[in-house]
């Protein structure tokens, strides 16, 4: 009697997701740009793309991987967070990086998909996709940092449109953005209430953007001063007075990318290990570690710390469902986050001794002068985004419970 011919079992989904990510990286990702990623582009100003990165930068756009867990039918890759998880590491594995990212992928992007229309959905979502489009985001003003809700930028309803005038400051890369998605008052006898949610053009008459120098001499911050500003109605994210709650998500999704969670901070944490730029700059004992136990004890705390905060980071990615956002939690990576990424800088510095304190001149390492840039700028992680004690606030009510009284 004929037995029926076997057929092989289906293949593990993921292995063979990781197949298809593996042949489709090497068809499209160029290998002169392996390790050569722009990440801080956002911050630093426009970078002009070689023919290679712009193929690079096209492919990966028009496949949604840019943005891989982003629904398919707004551009982005509608794979599930495990297929994500498999593609970043075949990524890494040929030293690939992600070339889509700036505020529209780690803020606006994500609280658009939530909240703004389909309409909406459609007209900006797609373009964040491809990176074809720069955001900044219009939150803090000069009277209005740490409590938000103060701010007093007005929107005055004239119809189909708002007029606006005020100021925001602080616009991280609004002197290269497109378009920005900021904060107004709509109502000046409310205070949470009366915020709405608008998206203005950076190009419309009525918009000044100046630049801001910082003591890492560069300018990646601005003022920006709206002068009877035109913003149409179909701009607006949600209703009228919306405003705050739209607001306070989209900050969730800034801390998880400044706390590690998203591409550009994580990759602060990158470089040459602490250790043995410390063995090469201090020396080393006779039994060859550090020579300077205070110093060797601070670099192992500070490797523990980091280890624990990124293995954290990827549990709390691992156990949340496909359906759930970034949740108040991200005040404590924030402010974790924040906290090593500063030791880290602070280390780098007392390791090279003077030879870390250049600024310029053929008398310093490359990689010791972007370390002195980075150990100022880095001054700011524990302010912008939400400072360290506006996240301990939001840690102690939303998280422990610890209600005020007053």
């Amino acid at each position: 009697m004929a037995t029926a011919p076997e057929i092989d079992a289906p293949a593990d989904p993921l292995a063979r997701f990781r197949s298809e990510a593996r042949d489709w990286l090497a068809a499209h990702f160029p290998p002169s740009l392996k390790g050569k990623d722009n990440a801080m582009s956002a911050v630093e100003g426009p970078h002009t793309n070689s023919p290679d990165e712009e193929a690079w930068q096209r492919a990966i756009g028009d496949k949604g991987w840019g943005v891989p867990t982003w629904p398919g039918e707004y551009g982005g890759g509608g794979l599930s967070r495990a297929e994500a998880r498999v593609l970043q590491e075949e990524m890494a594995r040929i030293g690939a990086w992600n070339p889509i990212g700036g505020m529209g992928v780690m803020m606006f992007g994500p609280t658009l998909l939530e909240y703004g229309s389909e309409a909406q959905k459609k007209e900006h979502i797609p373009a964040i996709a491809k990176g074809t489009v720069r955001w900044c985001q219009g939150y803090s003003e000069p009277g209005a940092g740490s409590d938000l809700a103060s701010l007093q930028c007005f929107a005055e309803d004239k119809g189909d449109h708002y007029l606006v005038n005020g100021q925001k400051t602080w616009t991280s890369g609004g002197q290269w953005a497109d378009k920005c998605f900021m904060l107004v008052r709509t109502d000046k006898t409310k205070k949470h209430e009366g915020i709405t949610f608008l998206l203005c053009d950076m190009d419309t008459p009525g918009v000044e953007v100046k630049p801001i120098r910082l003591i890492s001499g560069s300018s990646p911050f601005c003022e920006t001063f709206f002068t009877d500003v035109k913003v149409p109605k179909a701009n607006r994210v949600g209703e009228e007075g919306q405003g705050w709650t739209i607001g306070k998500r989209l900050l969730q999704h800034e801390r998880s990318s400044l706390s590690g969670g998203g591409s550009t901070a994580g990759r602060m944490f990158a470089g040459a290990p602490l250790g043995q730029l410390a063995k090469h700059f201090v020396g080393v004992d006779a039994e060859g570690r550090i020579a300077d136990p205070d110093l060797r004890g601070r670099i192992v705390r500070h490797d523990m710390d980091l280890r624990a905060f990124l293995l954290t980071l990827r549990r709390a990615a691992l156990e949340a469902k496909s359906n759930q956002g970034p949740s108040a939690a991200t005040s404590i990576m924030k402010n974790v986050g924040a906290r090593i990424m500063q030791e880290r800088s602070e280390l780098l510095i007392e390791i090279r001794g003077l030879a870390g304190l250049g600024w310029e001149g053929a008398g310093f390492e490359e990689e010791a002068l972007k370390d002195v840039r980075s150990w100022l700028f880095g001054k700011a992680v524990s302010i912008y985004g939400g400072s360290s004690e506006i996240q301990n606030n939001v840690i102690a009510k939303r998280i422990l419970g610890m209600l005020d009284h007053q």
